[in-house]
Order: structure tokens, then C-alpha cells, then sequence
């Protein structure tokens, strides 16, 4: 459903970074409930972004795990996840980070046991600090309250618009997104809480911009898909969202849609980020493991997430795989 429109005042801007840093929005996406999203969103993470963001595992209050235990030696391969994440994760185990933790299992000669938790604000402590799994599958790289592994993929926000749309768009500075409806994705009533939300509002579009909640409904499977469904269904005529959530969902939709990676924006907060998955600080065995396996299973793991819609990134520069993507 189309929420009401939500006024926003623009501090300056050495207040406006000091709130949103750079990585309690990479958090922020990833979870995107999350990054993520985001995961943490964010973002992813972020994510935040993420993841991701999403990217946005918004960790207020969040210790980093001291006691630096590693993973004990067991048959199993232990994660914590969203059991409503998709295309992160569900407990059906449908999501991609589904696919490549049981990829890792494989590899490992492990089974995959799940801890299945909600990706909001104390996520990391309640589940791999609490000793209930042995890594998380995805967080921004740069996450410092964690050991991190090398990134396994990068992505950004991306603009989602019908391909039967009267316009193209390519680029945030595109003057007509000053009078299309936009809608965004937002944690909670303030919809510039999220990268998306936040940049248009920099840059003075605020009254065309029309929240969705990722919270709204998390009874219902895939909470997330609002937003692409009101894209399908003409009640926004453009969404900005991160990138895996933008893409998975927009080719489940009855009508075609573009889904337009977001890469050569000045904004005022990030909207590229990578992701790696994620242990405790002080098992460096585990981390190194999965190191060598991002590494032998790279091209496996790039063709899953290109199944799943996600634009995705090249590592060593800002440029995409893909550019333009119209989803059937």
C-alpha cells in the first residue's frame, strides 16, 4: 500500500554526515532490514550498505565479540539468517545466501545448521556474538565489529521503472525525477533513514517521494516486494532501492521493468558497497577457510548471484557487469 508522504528538513551538512556515517548507513542497506539489506540492506546491508546494504544491521548498543572464540570442530556448518529475507534468505531456504551457504557446506563437508533470527538492530550480539552460529553470510567489508572475509560481491542502488515507461532513466541528475513519483524504501516513519531517501532529499525532491516500510508487514512472506509492486502496478512511476532487492523482485512482477544500476552519482552518502560474509573476531582458521573457497568457487558464486537479478560490481572499480537490465 502507498503511504502518506513524509515532510524532511535538511540540516546542514556537517550534522547530516555526523547522523548518518558512512557506516551506520552500510548497515543500514544491507538489511535493508538489514544490507543488510540490507541487511544490513543494509544496506546492505547495511549494509548497509550494504545489505546491505542493505545494507542496515543498525547495531546501536552492539559490543564486538571479545572472548574471540573460534568455531568448534563439529559435522556442521552453523549460520545464523532471516527466516523472511528474501533475496537474502528465508527458512524455506530460497535465498541466495541459502544457495551459497549450502555451497560452502558442500565444499566444507558440512551439514548447514541454521539459527534463524530477524535482521534488526541486535542481530550480530544475539546471534553470532551469543555463540549461536559460527558466521553470517553476508556484511559490509568494512565492518570493524567483526572479522570480515574478503568481499565476494559488490552492488549498488539501482532505479526500477516499467519498460513500457514514456522515459529512460540513467542518472540521479536526470531533472524529470523532480516530478515522477518515486518510491523508497525506509526502516521506520522517517524515509531518509536510508541512503535512497536521504540523497533525494539532499538534493530537494521530497515532495514526489513516497515511503514503503520494510517492517510494515513482516507476518507476510517477502515484505520487501512492496515497492517493486507499486512500480509493476503504476502507483510510483520509479523506485530507488538497493540493488539485489531491486532486481530479484522486478523479475517477479507480471509487467517488464528496467532495472538501472546506480554508478556514476555524486551523492552525499554511499551507494555501492561490498559484502563479505562475517565471524568472530579471532577465528581466523574459520576466515581463512572461507577465504579459500570465495576464491576456488568465485565464478560459481557470480553466476548464482546473476541468477538472482543482482547487479553486480567489479571488485577493483566501480564499474558494472551490467548496465541497463530489462527483466522479463
Amino acid at each position: 500500500m502507498l503511504s502518506p508522504r513524509f515532510p524532511f528538513v535538511l540540516g546542514v551538512g556537517s550534522i547530516f554526515e555526523q547522523r548518518w556515517s558512512r557506516r551506520a548507513m552500510a548497515l543500514r542497506l544491507h538489511s535493508l532490514r538489514s544490507l543488510r539489506s540490507a541487511r544490513t540492506a543494509m544496506g546492505l546491508c547495511t549494509l548497509l550498505c550494504g545489505t546491505f546494504a542493505p545494507f542496515a544491521f543498525a547495531q546501536a548498543g552492539h559490543t564486538p565479540y571479545s572472548g574471540a572464540a573460534p568455531a568448534q570442530p563439529d559435522a556442521s556448518l552453523r549460520v545464523c539468517a532471516d527466516p523472511n529475507n528474501l533475496p537474502f534468505s528465508n527458512h524455506a531456504g530460497q535465498g541466495f545466501e541459502n544457495k551459497l551457504a549450502q555451497m560452502l557446506g558442500d565444499w566444507m563437508h558440512k551439514s548447514v545448521e541454521y539459527t534463524w533470527a530477524m535482521q534488526q538492530k541486535q542481530f550480530l550480539r544475539d546471534t553470532l556474538d551469543a555463540d549461536k552460529c559460527d558466521v553470517v553470510m553476508s556484511l559490509p567489508t568494512d565492518d570493524k565489529e567483526e572479522l570480515t572475509t574478503d568481499p565476494y560481491y559488490r552492488s549498488t542502488y539501482a532505479m526500477v521503472y516499467r519498460a513500457s515507461a514514456p522515459f529512460q532513466l540513467k542518472s540521479l541528475d536526470d531533472p524529470r525525477l523532480r516530478k515522477l513519483e518515486i518510491g523508497v524504501h525506509a526502516l521506520g516513519d522517517d524515509w531518509a533513514d536510508l541512503p535512497s531517501g536521504s540523497v533525494l532529499a539532499h538534493r530537494g525532491i521530497v515532495r514526489n517521494v513516497h515511503l514503503y516500510k520494510m517492517f510494515a508487514d513482516y507476518g507476510r512472506p517477502n515484505p520487501s516486494a512492496d515497492l517493486m509492486e507499486a512500480v509493476a502496478k503504476g502507483d510510483v512511476d520509479v523506485a530507488i532501492a538497493w540493488g539485489p532487492l531491486a532486481g530479484y523482485f522486478a523479475t517477479r512482477e507480471p509487467v517488464k521493468l528496467t532495472v538501472v544500476p546506480i554508478t556514476d552519482a555524486h551523492t552525499i552518502l554511499p551507494f555501492e558497497f561490498s559484502i563479505s560474509m562475517a565471524v568472530r573476531h579471532g577465528d581466523r582458521k574459520l576466515c581463512d577457510q572461507l577465504n579459500a573457497f570465495l576464491r576456488e568457487k568465485q565464478d560459481a558464486i557470480h553466476a548464482l548471484l546473476a541468477g538472482y537479478g543482482v547487479p553486480q560490481l567489479k571488485m577493483d572499480a566501480a564499474m558494472p557487469r551490467t548496465n541497463t537490465i530489462t527483466q522479463r
